[in-house]
């Protein structure tokens, strides 16, 4: 009996592609998360896709016996109970730097947009208010000469700076795990501190995954330590800043402005004081999916199933794991 694979269905997943590149030998079976469809295929399932939207509990995994690998098709496993995992030792991993790419160049939209007041100049042309009421006094800035912070110097990360780079932009970075000297001059990157980091940046990129030690990494002290001139970018997840402490440095003009695709609870509520500020540039957590790695998510994954079928251990397995 082939083995099967469960792809858990997801708007941001094309099935046709998932097809095209499904690997032979295998049943494969697309189920919603919750659905009878997938509870019934638990019992015999031995590899899940998916963004992490299935509850992976301990009864979860006791539903199924033979699950060999949990492969995401996101970079994020901040959904994911990795004790749970742990204790069923499943190994979890994630999509392997597939929307690194796609979220490095909407971190630098961000960027560009903010600087530029984007929103701002599409409101007033489409309103037929052309360049506004104060020409005198706008200030739009460039990109170029500018330092940008950038806070993870993961997969992402590293993509973002070389953008960074080219734009013109000077790159320093912190992270926990620090690059050899050789390796930040291959890079074109400086080490910072946090704090120095955030006192130095005209802009701060946050490239971090959630967790118990990210978690509202960014808060009302971080933020006072930045420029009032600099922008905090955020293409990570929303808890690693604090929402509230973010609204009144906004608001106050402790910092200019922010560029943010994710949010503490998404989707965020209509009453979100966010939404009222005039400094600040919203989009819908989209930096990642894009048409283009959709092929690349899909393929990683077809190709850590079937190394795990061979007996081979699994690619980017998350770190929380790898102990």
């Amino acid at each position: 009996m082939p083995a099967r694979i469960v792809v858990a269905a997801n708007p941001l997943s094309d099935l046709g592609i998932m097809q095209d590149l499904a690997p032979p030998g295998f049943d494969i079976v697309v189920a919603e998360p919750g659905s009878r469809e997938l509870s019934e295929a638990l019992p015999m399932m031995e590899y899940l896709l998916g963004h992490g939207e299935v509850v992976m509990d301990d009864a979860f995994y006791r539903s199924a016996p033979k699950l060999r690998l949990v492969q995401l098709l996101s970079a994020g496993y901040d959904r994911v109970d990795l004790e749970a995992a742990r204790r069923a030792k499943v190994p979890v991993c994630n999509n392997g730097g597939a929307n690194a790419v796609a979220v490095a160049e909407h971190a630098l939209l961000l960027m560009l947009a903010v600087s530029r007041r984007l929103p701002w100049q599409h409101a007033n042309v489409v309103s037929g208010r052309w360049r506004g009421n104060d020409v005198a006094g706008l200030r739009l800035y460039e990109l170029e000469g500018r330092t940008l912070g950038i806070v993870g110097l993961g997969t992402i990360g590293k993509k973002t700076a070389r953008l960074a780079r080219a734009f013109g932009m000077r790159v320093q970075y912190y992270d926990i795990l620090r690059l050899t000297e050789d390796q930040a001059d291959a890079f074109g990157v400086k080490f910072r501190l946090l704090g120095e980091l955030l006192c130095t940046s005209d802009i701060v990129s946050l490239h971090v995954p959630l967790t118990s030690r990210t978690r509202h990494l960014i808060g009302e002290a971080e933020l006072q330590l930045m420029k009032k001139s600099a922008y905090l970018i955020n293409t990570s997840r929303g808890p690693v800043v604090d929402e509230e402490a973010l609204y009144k440095a906004l608001n106050q003009g402790a910092i200019a402005g922010a560029g943010l695709d994710v949010f503490d609870r998404e989707p965020p509520s209509a009453d979100n004081k966010l939404f009222g500020l005039a400094n600040v540039v919203l989009t819908p957590h989209l930096a990642g999916p894009t048409w283009d790695n959709q092929y690349t998510r899909f393929r990683n994954a077809f190709d850590n199933v079937q190394r795990v079928a061979r007996g081979d251990a699994p690619l980017w397995l998350v770190p929380e794991l790898r102990s």
